[in-house]
């Protein structure tokens, strides 16, 4: 499987909350190592926890490659770690990003944080499609766009 294969189903995973999720985007996460997924998961319908928060406590993922449709946040509201930190702990080789977030928990610190720590980062991959999955997430923290 490739790349866009894996963000597929990431996108796939996220779409099965779109509106359920409060002001939350819906996000889908998929985690493979050594071409195999080895967790997987959602944004669960409350908003929390977040999809890669649920996936890492599923598996060992220390050097697993994570897809996730959306930008990791770097910083929460609650206090609790945030999605880039929890990555970093696990020891995630690399992350392939579909979006980058606009909230300002994220807007790009979750990108920053990840390459600070060494984890090799890509973004943009079928971004088009995860934007339009959270339409209004998006239009919301892009002040109207």
């Amino acid at each position: 499987m490739t790349d866009a294969d894996f963000m597929r189903r990431a996108l796939a995973l996220g779409a099965q909350g779109v509106g359920r999720t409060g002001d939350n985007p819906s996000v889908g996460c998929v985690i493979v190592r050594d071409g195999v997924v080895v967790a997987e998961a959602r944004t669960a319908d409350s908003g929390r926890p977040h999809a890669e928060e649920q996936a890492v406590a599923l598996a060992d993922v220390r050097g697993a490659t994570v897809y996730v449709t959306l930008e990791p946040c770097a910083r929460r509201s609650s206090g609790a770690a945030s999605c880039a930190d929890r990555l970093i702990e696990c020891g995630v080789a690399r992350v392939v990003i579909a979006a980058d977030d606009p909230h300002p928990f994220a807007a790009g610190a979750g990108v920053e944080r990840l390459r600070a720590a060494g984890v090799r980062v890509e973004n943009g991959l079928l971004a088009e499609e995860a934007r339009a999955q959270n339409g209004d997430f998006f239009r919301r923290w892009n002040g109207g766009r």
